[in-house]
């Protein structure tokens, strides 16, 4: 049996709740669960490394304020609730693009209570998963969110950004070429990029992450919502390429679709 998770980053309180029906209503009438990485408290203003502002700043839902909550009130939390294939885990906190890429302890566990206090205030309890914004962990926010967290979940680890403790787990996993390894009880998954992008070729995309699924027992594949809408109209090409991704992982009897939580309760094999 090989595993799979899907990991959709950057929802938002401005993300449109049709956005995410229009994506993933052929995994949830299927059965399979789609985790989530959703922005507790999101800024107005953010911006990619680069200084450009984030593409899932969904403009037409900015309203003149500088940080949006999800909030169980609305349409999009009610939207997730009310469909159990979503999967909920922390994406930061209000998705600055070096917020966790800091050595400042207390601002980076003031930063993991205060997303933890939002999600759990709209409704999204006891998340297991972290997903740093653009992966920028530092060795003190790895610390604070391996005490917090079962499942960390990235691109990629670096032996200078990792806590000096965790060195021989690392070197081991990078002798036997293992692309996810635990330590102390904590997950730590990374994934092969974002083979779901509008930036690669849509004729072999689904191809590249059929050869990605079969060299692995557990592969993480990546998207994000906004990419699919980019400019506000939809790609339908690249929502075609998502929904064949959905029929392939349904299709086949030796593939199994989980969530962040079934993975950090379960026995499967990390590689």
């Amino acid at each position: 049996m090989r595993y799979i998770i899907l990991r959709d980053d950057d929802t938002n309180a401005l993300t449109p709740p049709e956005c995410l029906e229009r994506l993933y209503r052929p995994f949830l009438d299927a059965g399979l669960p789609v985790n989530l990485a959703a922005i507790p408290c999101v800024c107005s203003d953010a911006k990619r490394p680069d200084g450009q502002l984030e593409a899932f700043l969904w403009r037409a839902n900015l309203q003149g304020a500088d940080f949006y909550s999800l909030k169980g009130g609305s349409a999009l939390v009610k939207y997730l609730r009310e469909n159990p294939e979503y999967h909920i885990i922390q994406h930061g906190l209000h998705h600055k693009p070096f917020e966790f890429d800091s050595a400042n302890r207390t601002n980076i566990a003031e930063r993991l209570e205060a997303g933890r206090h939002v999600l759990d205030e709209a409704g999204f309890a006891q998340i297991e998963t972290f997903v740093a914004p653009h992966d920028k962990f530092s060795r003190v926010s790895f610390r604070e969110v391996a005490r917090r967290f079962r499942v960390i979940s990235t691109g990629w680890f670096e032996l200078r950004r990792l806590p000096q403790e965790w060195w021989p787990k690392y070197a081991w996993s990078k002798a036997r070429r293992q692309a996810h390894w635990r330590v102390n009880g904590t997950l730590l998954l990374s994934h092969p990029g974002c083979l779901l992008s509008y930036k690669r070729p849509y004729q072999s995309m689904l191809e590249t992450i059929k050869a990605q699924i079969q060299q692995h027992q557990l592969t993480v594949l990546v998207t994000h919502w906004w990419e699919y809408f980019r400019e506000g109209e939809p790609n339908q090409k690249f929502i075609t390429v998502l929904h064949s991704v959905a029929e392939y992982l349904q299709s086949e009897s030796d593939l199994k679709v989980i969530s962040f939580s079934e993975l950090a309760r379960s026995d499967v094999p990390l590689n």
